[in-house]
C-alpha cells in the first residue's frame, strides 16, 4: 500500500515537573532530509533521536521538534548575582537612575543568567523516546491515510488512460483505412497512372512505418504493471515514477505515429491524465 510523504505526528507527555511535547512534520523530498530541534540539555542524545527517525522515515523533508516546558519548581537557570551587581554599578556610573530600572537593564546583559548543566536522567529520556515513537506512529498513520487518497486518484486516472487506449485500439482499423484513402486520393489528384504492385509495396511500407501495434501492447503492459505496484504491500514512489515515464514514452510514440486527428485527440487526453499522475507521484514515499 502506497504512503504519502506528507504527514504530521504529535505526542504529549506530562512528567511531575516537566511537559514534554514532540512534533514531527514531513513533506515530499527525493531523499531523507532530516532537521531536528532539541533543547541544549538533550543535545548529546540528538544523534540517537535522529537514528530512530531515520529507521522509521525512509524519505521526505522531515522537521522534528522537541519541546520541554518546566511546570514545577525545578529549574537549572539562576541569576548570576555577581555579574548583575557589576552591571548595575557600571550602569549607575554612566547614568543615575532608579535601581529597579538598572536591574531590568542588567538582567538583559550577557551572562546575567547562568545555567547549570545536569546529567540527563535516563528514565526521563526513555519517556521522551516513547513520545518520539508515538509521534512517529501518528505520522505514519497520517501518511497511510494520505497514501490511500493518492492510490484512489491514481487508480481512477490510470483506468481512464486504459479506457482511452481501448478506444485507440478500436479506432486503429479506421485510421489505417483513412491513411489508405488519403494515399489513393493523393495519387488520383496527380492524375498519373501508377504501377499497382509498386503502389501496394509503398503502401505496405508506409503502413508499417506508422504501425502502433507494439506501442499498444507495451502501453497495456505498463498500465497493468503500474496498477500491480499501486496495490502492492510496499510503497515505492520512485518505481511508480519510472513506470509513468515508460507510459508517457508509449503515449508520445502513438501520438507521433497516429497521423489521424481523432486518435491524436485521445492521445492528448491520455497525456493530460498522465501529467496529473506524475505530479502526484512526487509525493509518494
Amino acid at each position: 500500500m502506497i504512503q504519502s510523504m506528507t504527514g504530521y505526528g504529535k505526542s504529549l507527555v506530562q512528567l511531575p515537573s516537566k511537559k514534554i511535547t514532540v512534533e514531527i512534520k514531513s513533506l515530499n523530498s527525493k531523499n531523507l532530509d532530516l532537521n531536528t530541534r532539541v533543547p541544549s540539555s538533550y543535545r548529546e542524545k540528538e544523534l540517537e533521536i535522529r537514528n530512530r527517525l531515520s529507521k522509521s522515515l525512509v524519505r521526505g523533508k522531515v522537521d522534528f521538534n522537541l519541546y520541554v516546558e518546566i511546570t514545577g519548581e525545578e529549574t537549572t537557570t539562576e541569576i548570576n548575582e555577581i555579574v548583575v551587581k557589576q552591571y548595575m554599578q557600571q550602569l549607575a556610573r554612566v547614568a543615575n537612575g532608579d535601581p529597579v530600572e538598572l536591574l531590568k537593564m542588567a538582567v538583559r546583559m550577557p551572562d546575567a543568567l547562568k545555567t547549570e548543566r545536569s546529567e540527563i536522567d535516563e528514565t526521563e529520556f526513555k519517556v521522551i523516546l516513547d513520545a518520539v515513537d508515538n509521534a512517529l506512529e501518528a505520522l505514519n498513520a497520517y501518511r497511510f491515510d494520505e497514501g490511500e487518497v493518492l492510490r484512489q486518484d491514481f487508480l481512477q486516472r490510470v483506468t481512464t488512460i486504459s479506457d482511452l487506449l481501448n478506444k485507440v485500439v478500436t479506432m486503429d482499423p479506421q485510421r489505417v483505412e483513412n491513411v489508405k484513402d488519403r494515399l489513393h486520393k493523393a495519387i488520383s489528384d496527380l492524375k498519373e497512372t501508377v504501377d499497382e504492385n509498386r503502389f501496394e509495396q509503398e503502401l505496405i511500407y508506409y503502413l508499417e512505418k506508422y504501425d502502433i501495434t507494439e506501442e499498444k501492447v507495451r502501453l497495456r503492459n505498463h498500465i497493468d504493471y503500474f496498477i500491480e505496484n499501486l496495490n502492492s504491500n510496499t510503497s515505492n514512489g520512485k518505481k511508480l515514477g519510472f513506470i509513468t515515464q515508460e507510459i508517457g514514452r508509449e503515449i508520445n510514440t502513438i501520438g507521433s505515429k497516429a497521423n489521424f486527428a481523432p486518435m491524436q485527440q485521445l492521445v492528448v487526453q491520455m497525456k493530460d491524465e498522465l501529467e496529473k499522475i506524475k505530479e502526484q507521484s512526487l509525493n509518494v514515499l
